[in-house]
């Protein structure tokens, strides 16, 4: 299953996709309550969308962000463009690298063209990347469902075999799904690899709080797929490991140091903590573009803040079916709002790339090679 449009008519539903001269997606503001398609014309568009959440996950917006630079150059297209233009969409959000590098890869292509030819050469790169990027994820799906399948044979060796009545329980932190990648999605490709396999299995889902990343987008992704799942307060995880109520923690990845260091949304770092004190494997899912080997660790990964309002205000739906927006906190008490953590590379079990689980360490990501597209 590719992202372009000769090969797009099969295969699992695409969050991204061409409509004429426009990109159309799903308005993900606006989930779980309304789908609302929504509809990027240029680079303003784009970066509005990346900016918003409209589209978020770190897969998905290095992808718009291509295309945005494709649709910026149909404007302009000599150097002094087409620099203004990446820049301006790469400020958009800090922390996932892909955005970047995304639109280095766009500008590395058409850098040598004559200006004329460059804004065709961009969108072919854009959408060389979408098709990369959905063959990436249905790796990840193939090779996180056999470490899946290894805790199940385990689980089976000490009595406890995996069936309808006591299913695989897999617990997940933020959206790692479909929505946030062109299709598939990262952390939860192994889950509908198996799903489709008939393997029975139910994912707990964390909130995430405060934009409610989980409750929102994967309860209705996983919901919409039919894959059983449960929405979790953020801090029951630990308790549900403890009880031995989780079989392994999957979660995707915003940006990946050379040492392995994963950073990811808010909160992944306490689900890894417990996770090792419970003996509960914790895998992150990670596409090799998700991987920094500019950055020596952890520490280098910069951390987006974002608006307070996020953390004292939360957006719903009221009784008459109408969303309404509240305040948690009372007046003039102050929030910090950190969008990610870093998670060190001890506490991962396996980062499950394209190319197969490998170590979280600098010795374990120099085995695969770099950005290779998965065929």
């Amino acid at each position: 299953m590719t992202f372009s449009a000769a090969t797009a008519r099969a295969g699992p539903p695409l969050t991204l996709r061409v409509h004429g001269d426009r990109l159309v997606t799903i308005d993900q503001a606006r989930l779980p309550f309304e789908v609302i398609e929504l509809g990027l014309r240029d680079a303003s568009d784009c970066a509005h969308a990346i900016v918003t959440m409209q589209v978020r996950g770190a897969p998905l917006i290095g992808a718009v962000a291509g295309f945005g630079l494709a649709l910026a150059l149909r404007a302009a297209a000599d150097d002094t463009a087409l620099d203004a233009a990446l820049e301006r969409l790469a400020a958009t959000r800090p922390t996932a690298v892909n955005l970047r590098w995304a639109l280095e890869r766009v500008r590395a292509r058409v850098r040598p063209l004559p200006v004329d030819a460059r804004a065709a050469a961009a969108w072919d790169e854009a959408v060389a990347i979408a098709d990369e990027d959905v063959a990436i994820n249905a790796a990840i799906g193939v090779h996180g469902a056999a470490l899946l399948r290894g805790v199940a044979a385990r689980r089976a060796a000490a009595g406890r075999p995996v069936d309808a009545a006591a299913p695989l329980q897999v617990l997940t932190h933020c959206n790692a799904g479909r929505l946030a990648t062109v299709a598939h999605g990262t952390a939860l490709a192994p889950i509908y690899a198996l799903h489709a396999a008939g393997v029975p299995l139910h994912v707990w889902v964390d909130e995430t709080r405060p934009r409610n990343q989980g409750a929102s987008l994967t309860a209705w992704e996983l919901a919409d797929a039919g894959v059983p799942c449960t929405v979790i307060a953020d801090n029951a995880g630990g308790l549900l490991m403890r009880e031995g109520r989780v079989d392994a923690v999957i979660v995707g990845c915003d940006r990946v140091a050379r040492n392995g260091d994963v950073a990811n949304k808010i909160g992944t770092y306490l689900k890894a903590l417990a996770a090792r004190d419970s003996g509960v494997p914790f895998w992150v899912a990670c596409p090799t573009p998700t991987v920094d080997r500019s950055l020596a660790d952890g520490a280098a990964i910069p951390i987006e803040y974002r608006d307070p309002r996020e953390v004292t205000h939360a957006l719903g739906r009221g009784a008459d079916g109408t969303p309404a927006e509240l305040r948690l906190v009372p007046d003039g008490v102050a929030a910090l709002n950190p969008a990610f953590d870093v998670t060190p590379a001890r506490l991962v079990d396996a980062l499950i790339t394209e190319h197969g689980p490998c170590a979280a360490s600098e010795t374990g990501l120099g085995t695969l090679p770099p950005f290779a597209a998965c065929g």
